[in-house]
């Protein structure tokens, strides 16, 4: 976790088209990955409960639980570059029903890793002043492990 507020400024996302042997850091660590270039924006995706109710008809109020979780969906947008290995590797995930692995290496050196299913990359085109750029959404399969 990082103990300091930072921005995002040289944070890389990477993908890896192989699975951890172990879903912990030392799983991940023993991959390797591939620097996704050119990304300009990203909403990272994370835990949500579920959330269930309960009205007891003795009382007024509603009953709140947290029940199962959905790891969440990011997206990504990107300058398009059809050369770029990573943005590769992710249209090679979008045409695969597997799992891939992902690592976001922040400025401090800390690092998140999941898995997830690339489930649509689209161009994203403006005027005649845009850049031609792709954005990539992400479901996250596993939880996040932070090293």
């Amino acid at each position: 976790m990082p103990n300091t507020v930072q921005t995002l400024v040289e944070t890389t996302l990477s993908v890896s088209a192989a699975l951890p042997s172990a879903f912990d850091e030392s799983g991940y660590d023993a991959l390797t990955f591939t620097a996704i270039g050119q990304v300009t924006d990203w909403t990272p995706g994370g835990q949500v409960f579920n959330v269930v109710t309960s009205n007891p008809i003795a009382q007024r109020s509603t009953d709140k639980y947290k029940g199962t979780f959905n790891n969440g969906a990011d997206s990504i947008t990107i300058n398009r570059d059809d050369d770029d290995a990573g943005q590769v590797l992710v249209l090679a995930a979008l045409a695969a029903d597997t799992d891939y692995s992902f690592k976001i290496l922040y400025r401090d050196g800390t690092m998140d890793y999941f898995t997830g299913k690339v489930v649509s990359f689209d161009t994203v085109a403006g005027g005649a002043d845009s850049i031609v750029q792709r954005t990539i959404s992400l479901e996250r399969t596993r939880s996040t492990v932070t090293s």
